[in-house]
């Protein structure tokens, strides 16, 4: 099992980024995948059409998700934690992503650099 650790500089102000992270028609817009997403701890969401499941453990509005994500059996639970900063050019979004199976590393971090944080920053160039 590995952590991942990254910042991604978002060119929008947090509260923006946070609504892009938790609401369904949001992410779909910049996706351009279905998303099942919400707000309520214990919840389960889905990405991408389900190629990323997991549960929402945690929000704290416009600053922090916490999610586990779904890798099948796995001793210990693989947690993402998300923090929004503000920044001179948006937004600082500081990654944390512990406990990804080894065999799944190379495609998890390619997911979050080439995918995910991606196609939110492009979302936001865009306008």
């Amino acid at each position: 099992m590995k952590d991942y650790k990254k910042y991604y500089i978002i060119p929008a102000e947090p509260a923006l980024v946070y609504a892009a992270l938790t609401n369904p028609l949001t992410i779909q817009a910049w996706t351009g995948e279905e998303a099942e997403m919400s707000v309520e701890p214990g919840s389960e969401f889905s990405l991408w059409e389900g190629s990323i499941v997991g549960k929402n453990l945690e929000f704290e509005e416009g600053k922090k998700i916490v999610q586990q994500w779904y890798f099948g059996e796995q001793e210990e639970p693989s947690i993402v934690t998300i923090k929004l900063h503000p920044h001179k050019l948006g937004t600082s979004a500081e990654l944390r992503h512990a406990n990804i199976p080894d065999e799944a590393y190379e495609d998890i971090t390619e997911g979050w650099d080439h995918a995910y944080f991606a196609a939110l920053i492009e979302f936001y160039e865009g306008e």
